[in-house]
């Protein structure tokens, strides 16, 4: 138990050093004259658990990632998918979903790996790392900004609870997935059982819901999509995140994310 903890402490002050690394680094999306370039937006997905010892320090990464790559005109949208694999060994995650572990089961078996473990970061579907480690994050998290978008997704809100999704594709892509993700900031909750048991722990960017759009077609999509909040779900911490995606798990094409619609009037 005292080699978890310390464990636990050196992962978070591996964590706070990368923040200030980050936070002094130059944009490497930037151009001959040193100024920032656009960049495409960048899908980090982390597969976690509250039932898990090791998963806090990863939640606190997933936290600070969007706000802290911004300022080197990176953008990062977090997904964080609490799975359900870890409900039977004393604690019961409130937000976990088998849906969010057959996703992570689903790269597993594209990726080759042995398994599915936590907690465990996939970045644009393309490349997965353990998800405490900030500077693995950080290098697979720039090197994909630098990339092309294959797709570009904009989002609009027609309305208080309707969202207008267009997909334009680089290429005349066929049958690519649009995904629909809700997530929640600002979320916490006293443990009172299994590996963290005792502990407060706190969460960001949290899937709600998970959902398919429908496939693109000539690479393109367009659709008005309604949104209904559940009541527990706290409108002022919400995003609405559309991915384009190569089949179940594979490369994200594009992306993009809003604040909840009628918290932008």
């Amino acid at each position: 138990m005292l080699m978890g903890r310390f464990a636990a402490i050196v992962v978070l002050l591996g964590v706070a050093l990368y923040v200030s690394v980050v936070m002094t680094q130059p944009s490497r999306a930037s151009g001959p004259d040193g100024a920032a370039g656009p960049t495409k937006a960048v899908i980090v997905e982390l597969f976690t658990s509250e039932g898990c010892s090791s998963c806090p320090s990863a939640d606190a990464l997933l936290g600070h990632l969007r706000q802290d790559l911004a300022a080197r005109n990176i953008e990062v949208i977090p997904l964080g998918f609490h799975v359900d694999y870890w409900d039977f060994q004393g604690w019961k995650d409130r937000f976990s979903s088998s849906n969010f572990t057959q996703r992570q089961q689903q790269y597993a078996r594209q990726m080759r790996l042995e398994g599915p473990y936590t907690p465990q970061m996939v970045v644009d579907g393309t490349i997965e790392f353990v998800g405490s480690n900030a500077s693995q994050a950080e290098q697979a998290i720039s090197k994909s900004a630098g990339g092309p978008a294959l797709a570009d997704v904009t989002l609009s809100a027609k309305s208080a609870d309707q969202l207008n999704i267009e997909v334009k594709g680089s290429s005349p892509a066929n049958g690519a997935r649009v995904m629909l993700a809700i997530t929640e900031d600002n979320l916490s909750t006293q443990v009172r059982g299994g590996e963290n048991g005792g502990h407060e722990l706190h969460h960001a960017a949290v899937v709600r819901e998970l959902r398919q759009l429908g496939t693109t077609k000539d690479g393109a999509f367009s659709r008005d999509v309604p949104l209904k909040p559940k009541k527990e779900w706290k409108p002022g911490d919400l995003h609405a995140v559309v991915f384009v995606q190569d089949g179940d798990a594979g490369k994200v094409l594009g992306a993009a994310s809003v604040p909840w619609p009628n918290q932008q009037r």
